[in-house]
């Protein structure tokens, strides 16, 4: 795998120096490439993680933080009509959304570890991470929109094409 390629090029001391750096607050930091790329590692790390594993449970059973009930209720009163099978990029990048998801996600500010962390999202919840399947979101961003896909049954083909098929 690519990132473990990277990550293996780091050495001991070069990873050691990037877990902290990633531990720092945003501000702490300009435009440093490498870590740029370690985040990215990260975002991908847990795309793929998350991906396996609704692939390997089904979704409507999966609980990914202690108040998904609450994500999803607060998500569906303030985007009904968001289409969370296939997202447009607009419905999470556009300046009129912007100023919707803003409030939205500040307001798990100390309730979701890590809430505006950057990660991946996909917009077609039918397909895997792909280059033109992918968003960078925040964590609140993903945790909604998720819970919402698990919920609602949008990730189950996921799972059923994944799962084994019995023979008969």
């Amino acid at each position: 795998m690519a990132s473990d390629d990277a990550l293996g090029s780091l050495g001991l001391q070069g990873a050691s120096t990037g877990a902290h750096a990633l531990s720092l607050p945003a501000d702490a930091y300009g435009n440093d490439p490498q870590l740029e790329v370690m985040w990215a590692m990260k975002a991908y790390n847990h795309a793929e993680v998350y991906f396996n594993l609704i692939s390997s449970v089904d979704p409507k059973f999966l609980k990914l933080t202690k108040m998904d009930d609450d994500i999803y209720k607060i998500f569906r009163d303030t985007f009904k009509d968001l289409d969370i099978k296939k997202l447009n990029p607009d419905d999470l990048k556009s300046d009129e959304m912007k100023e919707v998801w803003r409030p939205f996600c500040n307001q798990f500010q100390g309730l979701i570890e890590d809430f505006n962390y950057g990660t991946l999202l996909r917009l077609d919840c039918e397909r895997d991470y792909t280059e033109d399947n992918t968003i960078f979101a925040t964590r609140a961003q993903f945790f909604a929109v998720e819970i919402a896909r698990n919920k609602e049954g949008c990730n189950d083909v996921v799972f059923t094409s994944k799962s084994p098929k019995c023979e008969s």
